[in-house]
């Protein structure tokens, strides 16, 4: 699951470099057409990782519940997020996904509660590693939805 991980890594290091330059008008905009924003989608990307591999574990999470409820899925942007918050997104975007990776390298105990269910898209997660697989189509689809924000943006 390491790989998986490390894919991961790589798609949020590399949303984060692509995003930096904008401010906190261009990350909260709502395209026509859209029902989210940038900064809603790395935060829900962040509140979905939590949510799948921590909650569904019977753990907590390691995000405050502020950011869970404003980023969970069935959320959708409500009110502005300033720059503190989308600084901690960014920030918790890579410190959640190495704390997952500590865990699942060196305490995957934790995990072993771990909730079955079947998600929206008809998958059915019964492991970490179900979920940490699962993870890496969502963070694509997500990624995808932000780098259309941004070309958008440019225009």
């Amino acid at each position: 699951m390491t790989k998986q991980i490390e894919t991961i890594r790589k798609t949020r290091t590399f949303l984060i470099e692509h995003v930096k330059d904008l401010n906190a008008d261009q990350t909260n905009h709502i395209f026509p057409g859209f029902n989210n924003n940038i900064i809603w989608n790395l935060g829900h990307m962040v509140a979905t990782q939590q949510g799948i591999c921590y909650k569904r574990a019977g753990l907590p999470t390691l995000i405050n519940d502020t950011i869970w409820e404003k980023f969970r899925s069935g959320s959708k942007p409500q009110g502005f997020t300033g720059e503190h918050e989308i600084d901690y997104i960014k920030q918790m975007l890579l410190t959640c996904l190495d704390q997952l990776e500590r865990d699942y390298q060196y305490n995957k105990k934790i995990f072993d509660h771990y909730a079955t269910w079947t998600n929206r898209y008809g998958v059915e997660l019964t492991s970490i590693d179900d979920g940490i697989e699962f993870l890496q189509f969502h963070e694509g689809l997500h990624s995808g939805t932000i780098m259309t924000m941004k070309r958008m943006l440019v225009k």
